[in-house]
């Protein structure tokens, strides 16, 4: 016996609840670029990486989510409102943060988004998948990193590991060039 392809009119609850967790990702990734305060840009993201761990959640890929949680929420974005309070960073609105391209911008993320969309419509249009509890295993998704993505992960390691080398450089000052008073001849 074949199962039943659901249609796109009558939607599962996991894909409604899909959906409203992409609709709050969407929202909120674009507060985050359209807010001109710097410390709502983060919480904004704080959101929007929220919402996208509830999307791992509905398609069954529990560990996947608890990283995106941990490792996004948890850190990088303590690491950015940290780097926001030791630079002394503006934190009330900022007429810097426009560039003035606006418009242009808008104009460019339309088309895109419109590409995109058109591709993956077009290209999943028929595609089905149910949702198996189970895929999104640690187990799972180990076994696939270390064996078939190694040397992509690899490379991956060595350029978090170089852009770690110069931060810290950038961060020194005792290193000629690693303070912007050693550049404008505060010898």
């Amino acid at each position: 016996m074949t199962e039943a392809v659901p249609s796109y009119l009558s939607p599962t609850g996991q894909e409604v609840v899909f959906l409203l967790l992409g609709a709050v990702a969407v929202g909120s990734a674009l507060l985050v670029v359209t807010t001109r305060q710097l410390v709502h840009a983060a919480l904004w993201l704080v959101v929007s990486f929220g919402a996208l761990a509830g999307s791992y959640l509905v398609l069954t890929a529990e560990f996947v989510a608890w990283v995106q949680v941990l490792i996004y929420v948890g850190a990088v974005v303590v690491l950015l409102l940290f780097g926001i309070m030791l630079t002394r960073a503006p934190i009330g609105r900022s007429a810097d943060l426009d560039s003035g391209n606006r418009w242009v911008a808008v104009l460019v993320a339309v088309a895109t988004a419109a590409v995109l969309v058109t591709v993956v419509v077009d290209g999943f249009r028929t595609a089905y998948a149910p949702l198996k509890p189970g895929h999104g295993a640690a187990k799972e998704l180990g076994a696939s990193v270390f064996s078939a993505w190694v040397l992509p992960f690899e490379a991956l390691s060595v350029l978090l590991l170089a852009a770690l080398v110069g931060a810290i450089v950038l961060s020194r000052t005792d290193i000629p060039g690693g303070s912007p008073s050693d550049q404008t001849g505060g010898h």
